[in-house]
């Protein structure tokens, strides 16, 4: 077979051939997933351990509302970028400058390297500190 080609132009590569388009959700994962490998992490979403085990239940239920790789991250997805809003809590005695600092690097490295998306911002907003004390279970039932 021989190409053809008409007034100077050449047919596009096949890898140029036709456009890839990535969900917000894609971008929210891979986000969630590489703030959680940062160490002083310690959850991400809402900061009160009630609400992180209804969370918890909520992910067991099929049909449940966000997934728990994702809870706590919010992406806008343009076509060659992307911005990021991050709600996290963090263990005490961490410092947490440095761990925002890690976690944007992470997202940056790991959001890029992916999806090949310019991520132009990542918001961090620190909702909670979880103390060595504290239970994630909620509060003790006094019933038995």
């Amino acid at each position: 077979m021989t190409e053809s080609t008409s007034g100077g132009s050449a047919a596009k590569p096949p890898a140029e051939r036709g456009r890839t388009t990535i969900a917000d959700g894609v971008v929210e994962k891979i986000a969630g997933l590489a703030a959680r490998e940062v160490v002083g992490v310690h959850a991400m979403g809402s900061g009160s351990g009630l609400s992180r085990t209804f969370g918890a239940v909520r992910d067991r239920v099929p049909g449940g509302a966000k997934s728990s790789v994702s809870r706590g991250v919010k992406a806008e997805v343009g076509e060659v970028q992307t911005a990021l809003d991050l709600e996290i809590v963090v263990d005490y005695g961490v410092s947490i400058r440095d761990v925002a600092r890690a976690v944007r690097e992470n997202v940056v490295s790991s959001v890029e390297r992916m999806t090949g998306l310019e991520v132009v911002e990542v918001n961090i907003a620190v909702s909670d500190v979880k103390l060595p004390d504290d239970d994630d279970e909620g509060p003790e039932s006094r019933l038995q």
